[in-house]
């Protein structure tokens, strides 16, 4: 049975939400797993630090390296990745999961925040799997996986944030090419999405709190992303996965246990064509 023991996981945007939890169930299998993050310090409102991850890490199992590291600095993540590498011997499993939204229309879209979503969605995704690609290249099962939806062009999706949608579909794009680029050196490139809206602090800040409510746990999404890193690269890429799909795949059949609000009706994500979620 294939594991991700003695694996290396780099991870952007690790130190809470989605990122946290797919770092935790890495190293429940005694993954060696970098946790990247700008949050090194306690934040007055968002818990969690890249140090109390790698704490957790620890925990459970897993060996950790904590690098404190915003995305949109290129020569910073570049370093990240070569620090990485040469601190496990190399990397395995790349998650881009650092993610910035706003959920603005055109002309209350500052300059600024277009940019904000731009670097730390697709900029970030292109160039962390940049400097991430050399050492994949020197493992034996390596996946990309990237936390960004099915590309789906239907105009509904983009007249209400345009930018923002732009963003996401841009790191899609990325995952659709690299694929395709890189498949002769058997790296795998994938998408995963959630079915329904995960309860991390961007659902939290952004929408009712009727809809946190109606959220699913982010170990969902920890949970699938763990079930598609442990798939055989050259087997499995190219793909646009979403979280239940996956999880029903590999057996699972009760998702009242990620229900933040159990029997409540759940609250379908973005970017998805209307199909119940269970």
């Amino acid at each position: 049975m294939m594991d991700l023991h003695d694996k290396t996981v780099f991870i952007t945007g690790a130190s809470r939400g989605i990122g946290r939890a797919i770092v935790l169930r890495c190293a429940r299998d005694g993954a060696k797993v970098v946790i990247t993050g700008k949050t090194a310090a306690a934040h007055a409102k968002l818990p969690g630090t890249i140090h109390s991850v790698a704490a957790e890490v620890q925990q459970v199992g897993g060996q950790a390296l904590a690098i404190q590291l915003d995305v949109r600095d290129e020569l910073a993540l570049q370093a990240a990745v070569e620090q990485a590498a040469q601190h496990f011997g190399g990397i395995d499993v790349l998650v881009n999961n650092a993610s910035a939204i706003g959920l603005t229309g055109t002309l209350d879209t500052p300059a600024r925040r277009l940019d904000l979503m731009w670097e730390v969605n697709m900029r970030a995704t292109f160039l962390a799997s940049q400097a991430c690609i050399p050492h994949l290249k020197k493992s034996s099962n390596p996946h990309i996986l990237t936390l960004s939806p099915p590309l789906n062009f239907d105009a509904k999706w983009f007249a209400p944030h345009v930018a923002y949608s732009i963003s996401k579909f841009g790191m899609s794009l990325c995952a659709l090419g690299m694929a395709r680029e890189f498949a002769a050196d058997g790296i795998a490139v994938n998408c995963l999405w959630p079915r329904t809206t995960i309860a991390t602090a961007a659902i939290e800040f952004n929408f009712p709190e009727n809809i946190f409510r109606a959220s699913r746990k982010p170990e969902i999404v920890a949970d699938a992303a763990y079930q598609i890193l442990l798939r055989n690269s050259r087997e499995c890429s190219g793909n646009f996965f979403i979280d239940e799909e996956i999880l029903r795949t590999a057996g699972v059949t009760d998702f009242e246990q990620y229900a933040v609000t159990p029997n409540t009706p759940l609250y379908n994500d973005l970017f998805l064509d209307e199909r119940s979620a269970s």
